[in-house]
């Protein structure tokens, strides 16, 4: 299908030249520009007035759906009432209450928030106080962190270094002192499974072999996403997790799960870690947080991490690190509001209610051409494509591309197709998401 902007001067829908637009092939989209003007509910509308439905809650963050009013006017209230405030050597009330409604729902223990402005800050924020907090108990040979092959942890110069994604890293000179385990896509063993995998939780033992290889009293951190979202929805075996928390404990490394994408309903419950049963030492959330609407992100931990560093004289300061908007007073009394909404409406544990109505739909597109491996977990699901030959991710983007253009907005990540719609759908929406997926691989096939 045509873009129904491609034909019309640039100046007629807007002068694009100017916007380096961000993980996107800007010559190819300016070509044949997709441009959305307004969100509502489950649907965003573009420029030529088409409904869209959003399946993946724009970018894995409005879990709440679109254009909540609730939101919109805390923001409204916060932002005439005051509209930033320092937090350097200040304070304002927002942030500190926030911070004890995440606590509530987050898992136990994690109790303690330190406030960022996206989930690549909150990787690095975590990297940094895993190393601090080692240091502070007189281990500060512990410098070396851990990540995962291909996962995802940002775009800082940390979440490059502990990611592995190849496309992230290799431009970029890396931090040195990192190594990672390897990932857990298992193809052949594990393909077209509904929820976890069965197989594939030895893999965890690879962290053995890096602390025969390192030394523990080498190691800092682990941290790895309980599922891996941006590289296509890679679930963690049954057990793998749990194998992870006994190996890291047993050892003195602190376990970091990047939760930027599964937080807040994702997968079924407040968080990955309550779903699958493992509480690490440290959280990395934005996304969900304020569903979209403000950018802010954050580091949750336990108490004990934070009270590691309380020691010395009163007026120094503990941790050299913050930005300057740091619980931000619009941000946070946006992220207030999409708590009071998550909990009112039930949203963080209504994937695990669809979860089932969800992976049957999904998985009814196993037999369409080219379909190699689905996966599925709460509100969130994977098509995997085969590749053409020389040709890696066209025919991924060629399902992408005539999804938009027939009224579905989904993600690809190479030849996968990724999926996570808000977390207010209802079933006649998930129907219309798998009959117009199914028609785009029909299509490209």
């Amino acid at each position: 299908m045509s873009s129904p902007l491609a034909t019309q001067p640039l100046s007629q829908a807007a002068d694009l030249d100017g916007f380096w637009m961000p993980f996107t092939a800007n010559r190819q989209f300016k070509a044949r520009p997709r441009m959305l003007q307004s969100a509502e509910g489950l649907f965003y509308t573009d420029v030529q007035g088409r409904e869209i439905l959003d399946g993946t809650a724009g970018l894995w963050c409005c879990n709440a759906g679109h254009g909540r009013r609730e939101i919109a006017e805390a923001v409204s209230r916060q932002i005439s009432q005051m509209d930033f405030a320092p937090t350097f050597q200040m304070g304002h009330p927002l942030p500190f209450e926030l911070a004890e409604r995440l606590a509530e729902i987050a898992p136990a223990g994690l109790n303690r928030a330190f406030f960022t402005n996206s989930g690549s800050e909150s990787v690095d924020t975590a990297l940094k106080i895993a190393l601090a907090y080692h240091r502070a108990r007189g281990e500060g040979s512990r410098r070396l962190l851990i990540g995962r092959e291909l996962g995802y942890h940002g775009v800082g110069f940390g979440g490059i270094s502990v990611g592995g994604i190849a496309n992230n890293r290799r431009a970029y000179t890396t931090l040195p002192n990192v190594d990672h385990l390897p990932h857990t896509l298992d193809l052949q063993r594990n393909a077209f499974t509904r929820g976890l995998p069965a197989h594939g939780a030895e893999q965890a033992e690879h962290l053995e072999r890096l602390v025969t290889l390192h030394g523990a009293e080498n190691i800092a951190a682990v941290i790895v996403e309980p599922m891996s979202g941006s590289a296509g929805v890679i679930l963690p075996p049954v057990g793998y997790l749990q194998r992870l928390r006994e190996i890291t404990r047993r050892h003195g490394i602190l376990l970091i799960f990047d939760e930027v994408i599964t937080g807040f309903g994702r997968v079924g419950a407040a968080f990955a870690a309550q779903r699958w049963g493992v509480t690490p030492d440290m959280m990395t959330i934005a996304k969900g947080l304020t569903n979209g609407a403000i950018p802010m992100g954050a580091v949750l931990l336990d108490e004990t991490l934070q009270d590691a560093l309380m020691h010395g004289p009163q007026n120094q300061i503990e941790l050299f690190h913050g930005y300057t908007y740091s619980g931000h007073p619009v941000a946070a009394a946006a992220a207030l509001a999409t708590l009071d909404i998550y909990q009112r409406d039930g949203l963080l544990t209504r994937a695990a209610e669809l979860e089932d109505y969800w992976q049957q739909a999904l998985h009814g597109l196993a037999g369409l051409p080219n379909v190699i491996d689905i996966r599925s977990t709460g509100l969130v699901g994977a098509v995997h494509l085969a590749s053409r030959d020389n040709a890696p991710g066209t025919r991924g983007y060629e399902v992408f591309e005539s999804c938009f253009w027939d009224g579905l907005m989904v993600r690809c990540t190479g030849d996968i197709i990724a999926l996570s719609p808000p977390l207010t759908i209802e079933r006649q929406h998930v129907d219309r998401i798998i009959e117009t997926l199914g028609r785009a691989i029909q299509r490209t096939s």
